[in-house]
């Protein structure tokens, strides 16, 4: 090549590549690369002018920008970018319809927003509000207790969690939430009447004044929150029940609350014939697993109408986190979970909400939308046609290798996350003591029968034990978002580039410097 030649030992595969389409040892001219980004890439769109912007982007060489060609270190630097992720471009930008009612989006949601750490003793800080909404939370959990001096304070009630200011968490939202919200929230909480009781009460004072209504949340004083023992005799008990059905709210919050009025959930049919378009209900996880299992269709029926949130056992003590895909498939919109906790959960909350621009809203399918399909997850019907996906796993570059190690034997996994009948693994084997240049060369086949609902996961581990293998890196996204061809059929080829490896920084940061980052907000 003319601008020397590039190490045989770097990326063999893509000089492979590189040199099919720039023969005789010549240099990628943008007609070539736009016959590399339209026969390989599927860039159909692609035109002369698009292989010219790559190489002003990538091409480091002067005189090559000049002459309008790529050379390998060029080509190298474009296909080790975002530009070649398996990502589709056009979902990197809002483009589905964001007309629909609300419960016909899938909307990113977090629980006990508040807390850092665990359900007990964690701690409270307002640098979790602003790292939920950095990842593009809609649905934030604040719950207000009475303070000193009637200062309002957000902590878990009932346990020693740390506790932060509520007017501290509110000036953090209007700091974090507002470059497109355009100042419109909505208040799920209790409330007093109905809604058309608000426009009697329009321009009247409510300031100290309080009603009664009933309790609300499922599961929440059962499953929730650990309460305190109490003792009390056979009389005091039968008191204790009674006050438990009333609960005192005060009227001004009451009327905020417009198009998320909590009522308990008492069954499907009760829902079917009382509940109001405006009212939504929550739901412990296990009571909600046992519904989507044995009752998935008139669950996903349920969720066309209306809107329901799903939250993590009280159980869950260490703020660990359950699969969210399980809901996600009978169309419950309001999937919270535990963003401070890493891990499969998280990988599948993030990869999914990565589409429609990441706006923290995803359009659910056709058939969650409607009461036409009957759609039940757990019995596939016969109009599901599968769609055959081919991934071929060609190689990796600089994975990350721990410090002391001597080596990384790694592998990848290659997951299937959607319907029950979809939900499968496979793995390529593992190449030996190798990090800077890994080389797998494995295809993989999947029949996959609701693409609608299926996130891919890649994931990257080191074989280096028979107990466990160590993670080094993920990268997940649906199924619908991948680039693929006229065959449906994605080519992917790992690398260690920022979207890959790792995900979240804080699995590689150590406590010292979590808790450095914590202290600076």
């Amino acid at each position: 090549m003319r601008r020397g030649k590039a190490p045989s030992s770097r990326r063999a595969e893509i000089m492979h590549i590189y040199r099919c389409y720039a023969p005789g040892g010549k240099e990628l001219t943008a007609k070539s690369l736009l016959e590399f980004l339209h026969k390989e890439q599927i860039e159909i769109a692609a035109s002369e002018r698009t292989a010219e912007q790559m190489i002003d982007k990538y091409e480091i060489h002067e005189k090559a920008r000049q002459e309008r060609t790529m050379t390998f270190e060029g080509f190298l630097r474009f296909m080790e970018s975002k530009d070649c992720s398996i990502f589709n471009k056009e979902h990197t930008t809002v483009y589905q319809d964001m007309e629909q009612p609300l419960c016909h989006y899938f909307i990113s949601s977090s629980h006990n927003t508040y807390l850092t750490g665990d359900q007990l003793l964690g701690r409270s800080h307002l640098f979790a509000y602003v790292s939920a909404l950095r990842k593009g939370c809609r649905c934030l959990e604040i719950d207000c207790w009475d303070g000193p001096d009637l200062e309002p304070v957000v902590y878990h009630g009932y346990t020693l969690t740390s506790k932060i200011l509520f007017r501290d968490v509110i000036v953090t939202i209007e700091h974090h939430a507002f470059e497109d919200l355009k100042y419109k929230i909505l208040i799920k909480n209790k409330k007093i009447g109905l809604l058309q009781d608000n426009v009697l009460r329009t321009g009247t004072d409510r300031q100290g004044e309080v009603g009664e209504c009933e309790e609300s949340e499922d599961e929440e004083s059962e499953e929730e929150t650990p309460k305190r023992k109490k003792h009390f005799s056979k009389s005091e008990k039968t008191v204790e029940k009674k006050q438990k059905k009333k609960i005192t709210v005060a009227m001004e919050l009451s009327d905020l609350v417009i198009y998320t009025k909590s009522v308990k959930f008492i069954s499907f049919s009760h829902s079917s014939g009382n509940q109001k378009f405006y009212e939504n209900t929550s739901l412990g996880e296990n009571k909600a697993r046992k519904l989507a299992r044995n009752s998935g269709c008139e669950f996903a029926l349920h969720n066309s109408r209306f809107l329901t949130r799903i939250y993590p056992a009280g159980s869950r003590t260490m703020s660990s986190n359950y699969n969210p895909q399980e809901f996600w498939n009978v169309g419950s919109q309001l999937v919270a979970l535990n963003f401070q906790s890493l891990g499969l959960p998280m990988d599948l909350n993030n990869g999914k909400f990565q589409d429609n621009g990441g706006c923290g809203y995803v359009l659910k399918p056709h058939f969650l939308r409607t009461n036409e399909t009957g759609f039940d997850p757990n019995c596939l019907q016969q109009n599901f046609k599968p769609v055959y996906l081919l991934i071929k796993v060609i190689s990796g570059y600089n994975l990350p290798v721990p410090k002391h190690s001597k080596g990384i034997n790694p592998y990848v996994r290659v997951e299937i996350h959607g319907a029950p009948a979809d939900n499968c693994r496979k793995q390529t084997d593992p190449v030996k003591r190798t990090s800077l240049n890994p080389r797998w060369d494995e295809n993989m086949n999947f029949a996959i029968q609701v693409p609608d609902l299926v996130l891919v996961r890649f994931v990257v581990k080191d074989q280096n034990s028979i107990l466990s293998d160590d993670f080094i890196g993920q990268y997940t996204l649906p199924f619908t978002s991948m680039k693929k061809d006229s065959s449906l059929h994605p080519i992917f080829i790992l690398t260690a580039a920022p979207w890959l490896i790792p995900q979240d920084v804080r699995r590689v940061l150590s406590t010292k410097q979590e808790s450095a980052m914590l202290n600076t907000v």
